[in-house]
């Protein structure tokens, strides 16, 4: 389980690299909006760490099912933290950095148990 999680954080920090590095482009230089450049960034960044998972994580077969089931749980929760943000007025780095932190150990968690658990 250790060397899963080591793969699938060394996958989060690739993830997390592409998700800031779209957003930041997105912004500055096509001029877009915040929420339209973080959503484009989010789907990006969760397709590849989707894929990535499935194969060097935990080395099982990329279905549309389980595609839908992670990217439909990873929305969910980002959302949720976004929300909560906004309740609590956070400022959005803190808010990134939560979310990066949460979405390490929740969505492996809920990938192992769930997305990718049982037989092909």
């Amino acid at each position: 389980m250790i060397c899963q999680f080591s793969r699938y954080f060394i996958v989060g920090l690739v993830n997390t690299l592409l998700h800031w590095g779209v957003f930041v482009s997105l912004v500055y230089i096509v001029s877009i909006s915040q929420a339209s450049a973080n959503l484009v960034s989010f789907i990006i960044a969760v397709t590849f760490s989707f894929f990535a998972n499935a194969k060097f994580t935990f080395r099982k077969k990329a279905t549309v099912v389980r595609y839908f089931t992670f990217v439909i749980f990873m929305g969910m929760l980002s959302y949720y933290i976004g929300y909560m943000a906004d309740k609590f007025n956070a400022h959005p780095l803190v808010t990134l950095i939560v979310f990066s932190i949460i979405s390490l150990v929740v969505g492996f968690l809920y990938s192992k148990l769930f997305v990718f658990k049982g037989i092909e």
